[in-house]
């Protein structure tokens, strides 16, 4: 059995790479749009979910923070108890940031002495991040400004520290770059596999195929290993290029990192050929894949916060193997992420792509007989 599986994912590879356009379409456009979003590509900012640890009791810390509550840009998660809940919030992205008022805040704006709030920014989204710290700087600038004027001071009184976590320096390519892995790789695996079968049907050549020894099992296997493999291959070149190019830091695990890649090739295969087994023509199977890759880029959380969506968009979201395996990316590269910490993202992925590869299964049974 496997000789002839060997046979087929050869002649895959040769139908794929032996014409111009073909190699031109699994090289090119993934390097040149890993570039235009690198450079190009900017999010907005739409609200701001934070917490407060707020050691202060005076009235000033009150006003600080009623400022914050009414800016529409913010929402208002909870107050914490003591420090040692503000990375397990930060860490599972139930808040951008965490405002954190000194126990003396009131006393030394009284005493006309420097009142510091420390504020720590999730630096993982860099525009989420400085856009947040620009609306942040403004409502403690407009409350220095208030209570200068009632207190009959001559300067501002409160200085605002900022501290971004996993992107230190908020550079927006740290949060776009590690994306771009993910949507690529799913471009090229959708439109590869996608196209497979309907390429045979509109050469004539799967007929021929079908005459062969070959069982139906045996040709999606055949059909299935190219792919990854391509998936794999373009998957590489551009984390080679994110470290050495881009100079993205790539803090955790190789391992973690690469089998959140299989399960996420696993389940873009099935997608592919789940297309493929229904289309009839290439242009069928071009369609197809793109009318996947649209609400799978939109719903990933790649372009917009997941967040920000409706809830019944929220709960779409997890139909989408791209969700999880951007969380994979940015939390092997940004967060120092390894297997352990990423199982949750691990079996949604698996679960996908062992039901649509089993649906593209019956579809490609059912179109033979």
């Amino acid at each position: 059995m496997w000789h002839r599986i060997f046979g087929l994912i050869f002649k895959e590879f040769l139908a794929l790479l032996k014409d111009k356009k073909s190699r031109m379409v699994v090289i090119v456009p993934p390097l040149v749009q890993l570039f235009v979003f690198s450079y190009a590509a900017t999010f907005d900012l739409n609200e701001v979910g934070y917490a407060v640890l707020n050691e202060d009791p005076g009235q000033a810390s009150r006003e600080l923070l009623a400022g914050f509550e009414g800016a529409p840009s913010f929402r208002l998660v909870g107050f914490l108890d003591h420090e040692g809940q503000i990375a397990p919030l930060v860490d599972s992205r139930k808040v951008v940031m965490v405002i954190h008022i000194d126990p003396h805040f009131t006393r030394d704006l009284l005493l006309e002495r420097p009142a510091r709030v420390q504020v720590i920014l999730d630096g993982r989204n860099s525009n989420t991040a400085m856009v947040a710290s620009g609306y942040m700087r403004s409502i403690v600038t407009a409350f220095s400004r208030r209570w200068a004027d009632t207190h009959g001071f001559t300067a501002m009184p409160a200085a605002l520290e900022v501290r971004a976590w996993f992107n230190p320096t908020l550079q927006s390519r740290w949060f776009i770059v590690p994306g771009i892995v993910g949507l690529l790789t799913l471009v090229v695996t959708l439109l590869v596999t996608a196209l497979s079968v309907a390429r045979e049907r509109e050469a004539g050549t799967f007929d021929q195929l079908l005459v062969t020894p070959l069982r139906p099992f045996e040709i999606l296997i055949g059909k299935t290993v190219p792919g990854m493999i391509i998936g794999f291959f373009e998957a590489s070149l551009i984390i080679l290029l994110a470290v050495f190019a881009f100079e993205i830091p790539l803090r955790g695990s190789l391992g973690a990192l690469y089998l959140g890649l299989f399960l996420f090739l696993l389940s873009g295969v099935g997608l592919g050929l789940m297309i493929s087994s229904i289309a009839v023509t290439q242009q069928q199977g071009l369609l197809g894949a793109f009318l996947v890759l649209v609400p799978s880029v939109v719903l990933s959380g790649f372009a917009t916060p997941i967040a920000n969506m409706p809830e019944f968009m929220q709960d779409l979201t997890h139909l989408i193997p791209l969700r999880y395996f951007l969380i994979i990316l940015r939390g092997v590269f940004l967060e120092g992420a390894d297997a352990s910490l990423l199982w949750p993202q691990y079996w949604p992925m698996a679960v996908i792509g062992l039901v649509s590869l089993a649906f593209a299964t019956w579809l490609f049974r059912h179109r033979l007989y």
